[in-house]
């Protein structure tokens, strides 16, 4: 990565998803008091001074305890996730990946709670690593606390730095500190624009594997059990010199099935996440075919604005039949999401890498379209000469005029309509006027707005003009 990364580690629960929200200014990352909450590493960019860095927040590092390894429930001692003692081993590799990559190195321990044995684990986990290691004493919230807090000396990493990740005492001083330890910059040509694709999709369809097929490496955990990602993961991509964020999301449930707490939670950030995306790959469990939350998600997609490809996943699990008749499954699918028409459907296996290489080339394919450009006078005598083959309807013994139309803005395209009267446009004439742009460009995967505006030459109409958008 381009810039320096700063990695938080600890045992579990001393608040390093706080500590993470406090260092990037925002509620990323998802915040529990039950230990095991975070289970992949978070990556969020954060600047100090104005030097910008990158902030890794991981999984509690600890050893699987007894009582899980011989199949009993672990005692009130080692309170963990009902759900999470077969994550354990992965949560540690996730964070034990994050240590190798960083710049730098937080360790994070609770002043509340003392030095304890899993303390002592982290810190000969951390011994051999060539990078600086800042001992962060958090929950330091008095003078008390912070006196206390140099027992973690004992353990022999360096000065201690007490915090308190809630009120943000110490944050600043500690910020200093991390900046003068990072790297120094490297001159760098400016890059084109981002492209921030998101991958959505019901939970279990396969969305940290394809992930993880993108990247050539492990870098979500991928597991059989739904609901493993938590939380929005961000990951760098360059291909053929274009660069890519590639974000992994928790799969979306109904809203009758998200459980209360930690997992209500993981699914509004997944929301959230089109808020900041160019495009979306919309996973499908091709063994299920399209299903009620999917329509439910591609439609919220649709109505963000974002661009889309929808990814057939598991498509060499479903039977020989259906894999010989795929035209027919695809149409299947296109009728299930009629909304979406313009969208290109890809059939891929992201556990054997089926078709995985079509995946970005057709995303970029999509963004491109996204920042396309009619010129004026193309698109104005194709609309004239399409009303003149197909007149608007007669409202109220009113009927539409279009005087001119121009495209305002790209990232989707949005196309303004100045007309005599917006109110005698009607949706489905509406829906014809889009097709017929989609005729001079067919914007593939990419939503296209209608705004429509009243023209001063009708000056009766002023006091009635409104625009109508279309998504």
């Amino acid at each position: 990565m381009p810039k320096p990364l700063v990695a938080i580690v600890g045992r579990p629960n001393v608040g390093k998803s706080t500590f993470f929200n406090r260092i990037i200014g925002e509620r990323r990352a998802v915040v529990s008091d039950i230990p095991g909450t975070t289970r992949d590493r978070l990556i969020a960019e954060t600047e100090w001074e104005g030097r910008p860095f990158l902030v890794v927040d991981t999984g509690g590092i600890e050893i699987l305890p007894m009582a899980v390894i011989e199949g009993r429930r672990p005692g009130p001692d080692t309170p963990l996730l009902e759900d999470s003692a077969p994550f354990i081993p992965l949560i540690r590799a996730q964070a034990e990946q994050a240590i190798d990559e960083a710049d730098v190195i937080l360790f994070l321990t609770d002043a509340q709670a003392g030095l304890t044995g899993a303390d002592r684990e982290v810190a000969d986990l951390l011994r051999p690593a060539q990078k600086p290691v800042l001992l962060v004493a958090n929950k330091a919230d008095n003078e008390r606390r912070e006196y206390e807090a140099m027992e973690f000396y004992e353990l022999g990493i360096g000065e201690v730095y007490p915090v308190s990740s809630i009120h943000g005492h110490g944050i600043g001083d500690l910020l200093d500190v991390i900046v003068d330890l990072l790297p120094a910059p490297e001159e760098e040509k400016e890059d084109e624009d981002t492209v921030s694709i998101a991958i959505l999709g019901r939970p279990n369809v396969g969305k940290s594997s394809l992930l993880n097929q993108l990247l050539g490496e492990e870098r979500a955990i991928v597991s059989p059990v739904a609901g493993t990602t938590r939380d929005a993961l961000d990951t760098e991509l360059e291909w053929e010199g274009r660069k890519l964020i590639l974000i992994d999301t928790a799969g979306i449930r109904r809203r009758g099935k998200v459980k209360p707490g930690v997992e209500k939670y993981s699914v509004l950030r997944a929301a959230r996440v089109l808020n900041r995306a160019d495009i979306a790959l919309l996973l499908i469990d091709a063994i299920d075919g399209v299903t009620a939350q999917d329509t439910h998600i591609a439609g919220t997609i649709a109505a963000e604005g974002v661009s889309t490809v929808i990814i057939v996943n598991k498509w060499d699990a479903v039977d020989a039949e259906t894999q010989k008749n795929r035209a027919q499954f695809e149409a299947r699918v296109r009728e299930e999401l009629k909304f979406l028409s313009y969208v290109p459907v890809l059939f891929i296996s992201a556990l054997t890498g089926l078709h995985v290489n079509q995946v970005i080339p057709a995303a970029l394919e999509v963004v491109e379209a996204r920042y396309q450009h009619l010129p004026t006078g193309l698109l104005n005598d194709h609309i004239r000469e399409a009303m003149m083959k197909h007149a608007p309807p007669n409202v109220r013994g009113q009927r539409l005029k279009v005087y001119y139309i121009t495209q305002a803005e790209v990232a989707p395209p949005t196309f303004i309509f100045f007309v005599n009267n917006p109110e005698l446009i009607h949706f489905s004439y509406e829906r014809y006027l889009e097709n017929c742009i989609r005729e001079v460009y067919p914007f593939p995967g990419t939503p296209i707005r209608l705004t429509f505006r009243g023209h001063k030459k009708d000056k009766g109409d002023r006091g009635r003009n409104r625009a109508r958008q279309k998504i």
